[in-house]
């Protein structure tokens, strides 16, 4: 599992680790760690390292320190390298001479814009992990150009204008290629847009000592959601493996009822229940699903249900499933007909799945304001309903009714903003929530699974729900190693 920390966490664990370390040991070893990541980039992009042609902006702390040791060792392998000083008379003093050692030098601000436009690699010290807001004024033409250059960009533990413990993004901020980052992760690496900004991201280990239980984001790898998936023992049967209830669909929207009925049969629940108006389009699709025009309570035995999608104005309906005292998924329709005082109400656990849009309204605010601040909009969400809230997007994050960590999935592809692509998404967490994991795994893994396999539908070309339905056994059998 990858984990991120808090950039108070971080400070007091580098603190620790420099009281037992001679001074500057610590910085030797993320610039060690920085350098040999811009000599593999400088390999990549420029086919060699001596001759190369980089430039660093360093700013007047502990990162524009990493960027000069970092460069000397650069130049210390023959490359050319250019310091531009955002405030000369507060550079680091021991990276500066250390550069003029090795060869590297100085240039006046005046003249970056052409050394950047001709460098094969520009390394971003400008701000550490303890800014707030976007870049400075000075510093918005060097960030500017380069993002018009041909030269890869690396930044120095996080792209300079990215709240390292929000990933929000309030202004003008560096566009990297690649995040060399030291010790742990942060969460603005891994939470858009922030994420986005930080392009690929690399961890550098210098000794740092985080315990897992004080991280503040987990991220599940495919080893985690293995351990998580339900698979039937040899005693199994379709009612030990759990049974979902879908109470989905419309006569509008009958669509959504095949879609989630199609991601509930594809996630390891033994049998689907479906109850609602468009049950002659289920079974023409899915014959194996159990189909009743009787409502949620007569429905008969289900361990979760999801309700929700494409359900149009049916209050009714998601009322009785709330009342349920069995896991229940809220999606759609269902987010804005259920009662905020009846889920806060619920003994068993809730997962409710909103869109940014979906999420706004719940909580009154604008879309972009949730849009910005994904991990803060998902925990309020959570507090305020007393249940675990998947907050879908660009990046889906899982925030539990109980607090602790928020799990961000590192699955996915853009391919995946396709109509329909949600409801597979709740059928397929229903189904776990059935099975006998809870809200907050449930989540995590649904949304790991649904990413996955949109990637593999998708295949780097648009694709639809019925498609990315039809490919979660391939990302099931991905994450647990299992071959055809």
């Amino acid at each position: 599992m990858r984990t991120a920390y808090s950039v108070e966490m971080v400070r007091t664990a580098e603190r620790e680790l420099m009281a037992r370390l001679p001074e500057g040991a610590l910085m030797q070893r993320a610039a060690a760690g920085l350098a040999a990541a811009c000599a593999g980039v400088l390999r990549r992009v420029a086919g060699r390292v001596y001759g190369s042609r980089v430039v660093l902006l360093a700013g007047s702390g502990d990162n524009g320190g990493d960027a000069l040791y970092a460069g000397a060792r650069l130049a210390g392998r023959g490359a050319g390298v250019t310091a531009v000083l955002l405030t000369p008379e507060r550079a680091h003093g021991g990276g500066l001479a250390a550069l003029r050692r090795a060869g590297g030098r100085v240039a006046e601000s005046g003249s970056a814009g052409e050394l950047i436009a001709r460098a094969d690699l520009v390394v971003d010290g400008i701000v550490g992990i303890g800014g707030r807001g976007g870049l400075r004024e000075e510093a918005v033409p060097l960030a500017d150009a380069a993002a018009r250059s041909r030269a890869a960009v690396v930044a120095v533990d996080l792209p300079s204008g990215v709240d390292a413990d929000t990933g929000q993004v309030r202004g003008a901020a560096v566009r990297a290629d690649l995040t060399v980052t030291f010790g742990a992760h942060k969460a603005g690496l891994l939470v858009d847009p922030g994420r986005e900004y930080a392009g690929s991201v690399r961890l550098v280990d210098i000794g740092l000592r985080l315990p897992d239980d004080a991280a503040g984001l987990e991220a599940l790898q495919h080893a985690d959601v293995a351990r998580l998936l339900p698979v039937p023992g040899a005693e199994s049967d379709k009612y030990r493996r759990g049974v979902v209830g879908i109470a989905a669909g419309s006569a509008r929207y009958p669509g959504a009822a095949v879609l989630a009925v199609a991601g509930a049969l594809r996630g390891g629940a033994g049998a689907v229940r479906y109850v609602g108006p468009a049950g002659d389009a289920v079974i023409a699709r899915y014959p194996e699903t159990l189909v009743s025009d009787q409502g949620p309570k007569r429905a008969g035995r289900v361990q979760a249900w999801v309700v929700g999608p494409g359900a149009g104005d049916d209050a009714g309906t998601v009322a009785q499933v709330l009342a349920a005292e069995v896991p229940v998924l809220i999606d759609a329709d269902g987010l804005r007909l259920a009662d905020a005082g009846a889920v806060r109400g619920r003994t068993a656990p809730t997962l409710m799945t909103p869109h940014a849009g979906e999420a706004a309204a719940l909580l009154g605010v604008g879309r972009e304001e949730v849009e910005g601040a994904r991990l803060a909009s998902a925990r309020e969400l959570a507090g305020r309903y007393g249940a675990t809230v998947l907050l879908k997007g660009s990046t889906t994050v899982v925030a539990g009714a109980e607090g602790g960590p928020v799990r961000v999935n590192a699955t996915g592809t853009s391919w995946l903003a396709t109509a329909g692509s949600g409801d597979v998404l709740s059928g397929l967490a229903g189904s776990l929530l059935a099975a006998g994991l809870s809200a907050r795994d449930a989540g995590s893994a649904g949304a790991y699974l649904h990413g996955l396999a949109g990637r593999f539908a998708a295949d780097g070309a648009p694709t639809g729900a019925h498609d990315v339905a039809g490919a979660i056994p391939e990302a099931w059998r991905d994450v647990r190693g299992v071959r055809n």
